[in-house]
């Protein structure tokens, strides 16, 4: 099993937990695109109380990424924050945006 392998399956995991429905092939897409990242333990995770942290997910990711702006930012911050739980240390970083990506049906830029 590869690292990759080994990290999706940590995320669906997760995610399962969370009562999630999960898309096996989306979370693998979301942990490719975060890259490296994903293998360093503090980059690997989503300070949920960090504001600079956080400005960066909506800024690189969000909109970015994601193409979404407004008041759509926030709202998709508080939503996965919600989802994971505020006091969940375990934001991964790929359940963070999976979530994200969930909430605002943009499955197709990973397609």
């Amino acid at each position: 099993m590869s690292k990759l392998d080994e990290k999706v399956a940590l995320y669906s995991k997760e995610l399962t937990k969370l009562g999630q429905k999960v898309d096996e092939t989306l979370v693998r897409a979301v942990a490719k695109g975060c890259g490296p990242s994903i293998y360093n333990k503090d980059s690997e995770t989503v300070a949920g109380s960090d504001k600079s942290e956080l400005d960066r997910v909506k800024k690189n990711f969000m909109e970015k990424k994601l193409g979404l702006s407004g008041k759509d930012l926030d709202s998709g911050i508080e939503y996965a924050i919600d989802a994971i739980g505020k006091s969940n240390r375990n934001k991964y970083r790929v359940v963070f945006y999976y979530l994200i990506v969930k909430k605002f049906k943009k499955e197709s830029i990973y397609a």
